[in-house]
């Protein structure tokens, strides 16, 4: 199954897609984790250290020279063989850090979005494994053909009138290019938490309180793994698997 999970900046996406990937993992699964988002940061909700954190595939001139050319771009490069060259295993994890197909660098980027997307698609559509994306904060960037042959789109919102109007846009974005299986989180809701109405919104399917556990290891660790309120987001995520498939 392909899931990509998309919401505002700071709601707390990459946390989830942390928390699908380890759910999956401890249940067997073999999982793929992308990072696809600027931020770059969900090597760090693994719990790795900066250190040990891959380069983006983005900023790799080199590759990119090599594959999609220089002068003359090959829009369908060679790409089967980089998942397994590239990724960092993290546990029963493969983390691929690709970076932001937005934020290609200077210049024109035209090699490296080939390049990217061309990856991309070949995992989402020629892989067999499970693979979850943590996109930047919308999902154009995915193509027409690439997005409808992800399996669902998660959107993650908090409680806030900002942050639910953001994951409305993208919800409705995604329909209009073919995806229609959605699903939405609502991460830090208190426990009255009610819905408002708002145009374009995906069906809420879940919701996650606050973590006293991850607010008292914020300021000394990344990792958002292991948390003493595991079992809470378990049944989270599998009441968002079971409604995506």
């Amino acid at each position: 199954m392909k899931l990509a999970v998309a919401g505002k900046g700071g709601v707390g996406k990459t946390s989830v897609t942390a928390w699908i990937g380890d759910y999956l993992a401890r249940r067997g699964e073999d999982v793929w984790l992308v990072d696809a988002d600027t931020a770059l940061s969900l090597g760090q909700a693994l719990g790795l250290p900066e250190s040990e954190i891959p380069a983006p595939l983005i900023q790799e001139k080199d590759l990119i020279s090599q594959r999609v050319g220089d002068s003359v771009i090959r829009l369908n490069p060679e790409v089967k063989d980089l998942p397994e060259h590239l990724a960092k295993r993290v546990q029963n994890l493969n983390l691929l850090v690709m970076g932001s197909i937005s934020a290609a660098g200077g210049g024109c980027a035209c090699a490296a979005n080939a390049l990217l997307k061309a990856l991309l698609a070949h995992l989402i559509i020629q892989r067999k494994q499970w693979v979850i994306v943590d996109l930047e904060a919308g999902v154009e960037h995915l193509g027409r053909g690439t997005v409808k042959s992800v399996d669902g789109l998660i959107v993650v919102s908090e409680p806030s009138m900002r942050s639910l109007q953001t994951a409305a846009h993208i919800s409705t974005m995604a329909r209009d290019m073919g995806l229609t299986r959605q699903a939405l989180i609502v991460n830090r809701a208190p426990n009255d938490f009610k819905l408002p109405e708002i145009d374009g919104l995906p069906p809420l399917v879940a919701t996650i309180g606050c973590l006293p556990s991850l607010a008292s290891r914020q300021l000394n660790a990344s990792s958002v793994l292991n948390l003493d309120e595991r079992d809470e987001l378990d049944q989270a995520i599998a009441k968002v698997l079971a409604e995506l498939s």
